[in-house]
């Protein structure tokens, strides 16, 4: 958790998210559950959990700022697209509201409201959570989903080295 410290100041100060990917909470939210989850299976030290219980808070919070600075940058360079004389900004309309039917994979992890986060990650804690208690007996299921939140949390450089890539910068990191 200590490394998000000085990173979620840095947001805060500057109104500035572009540096940090927000598939670095995905991947932690995740693994984190899914080590969550484990532990009903094979119990293992209470620190650990703890830990895993922080780190939920935590990706929760960093999502809740990044959603937070880039609604209101969006919005700030709307209200100057808006204000424009040119007749093509006039134009520029509220995007189309979507249902929960037309899910587009592009937009995924991309929402501008906190509670959309906040609804997915129930939604899999949930579905996991289910599936967890009805295979909670089979020992392989069991160790093949410590692996994977083991397997995930391994996985936590590549969202940022993608956006880094993007960048083709690592400032804000």
């Amino acid at each position: 958790v200590v490394p998000y410290i000085p990173q979620y100041r840095d947001i805060r100060r500057t109104q500035n998210a572009e540096g940090f990917s927000t598939y670095v909470c995905l991947v932690l939210l995740v693994a984190n559950i899914l080590r969550i989850l484990f532990w009903f299976g094979r119990r293992f030290e209470s620190p650990l959990l703890w830990q895993s219980i922080i780190m939920i808070i935590t990706m929760l919070l960093m999502l809740k700022l990044c959603t937070e600075v880039r609604v209101s940058n969006e919005l700030n360079i709307k209200r100057r697209s808006f204000a424009a004389a040119d007749s093509k900004d006039e134009e520029i309309k509220a995007p189309p509201k979507r249902s929960y039917l037309d899910f587009d994979l592009n937009y995924f992890w991309h929402w501008s409201k906190f509670t959309d986060y906040i609804q997915c990650v129930l939604t899999f804690t949930g579905v996991t959570g289910y599936i967890t208690y009805l295979w909670l007996d089979s020992s392989l299921f069991v160790e093949m989903l410590g692996f994977l939140a083991v397997f995930t949390e391994a996985m936590l450089g590549v969202p940022q080295l993608y956006r880094n890539h993007q960048n083709r910068s690592t400032e804000g990191m």
